[in-house]
């Protein structure tokens, strides 16, 4: 099921994307989810001063006119549009390039001196060769954490 599940994750991507960036917003993330009798289909959407109501249902109008087209996922389903909220996630180089200076959680595949959580400020994403390294201050002490091995990586909102 997750196979099939990440090629219509896949397949919606590449249908929505450019129309998402048409309405000058960013596709954040994409989820297909099967539950027994449809599919969920939710699109996290953002724009520079955030994401209105009136986005959502202009996104959800255009995307939801292509995938009925394309049959993509097959069958019913719903359709659902949102703002990544205020924890975002960060799931591409470019997320942790904008964001350095934020403060962020970062959860990691395998223990890192001694750790899988890391909460602190994110001070830069390094790319040297085919090496990526988020540097995370945490407390005062600086965590250098290889890209390969973050799991999950999300804004924190600060007050």
């Amino acid at each position: 099921m997750d196979n099939i599940r990440q090629t219509y994750r896949q397949e919606v991507i590449d249908l929505v994307e450019p129309v998402i960036e048409s309405g000058l917003m960013e596709l954040i993330d994409i989820e297909c989810l099967k539950m027994k009798s449809r599919w969920v289909v939710r699109i996290y959407i953002d724009k520079e001063n955030g994401v209105t109501l009136d986005d959502c249902a202009e996104i959800s109008n255009s995307v939801g006119d292509l995938l009925d087209i394309h049959d993509i996922p097959p069958g019913p389903y719903t359709l659902e549009i949102s703002s990544p909220g205020l924890n975002r996630p960060l799931l591409k180089d470019k997320d942790f390039l904008k964001y350095r200076g934020s403060r962020v959680t970062v959860r990691v595949k395998k223990i890192l001196s001694g750790k899988r959580k890391f909460c602190g400020k994110l001070i830069n994403f390094m790319q040297e060769g085919k090496n990526k390294t988020l540097i995370v201050d945490e407390e005062g002490k600086l965590y250098h954490i290889p890209r390969e091995i973050v799991s999950k990586a999300n804004l924190e909102y600060e007050l």
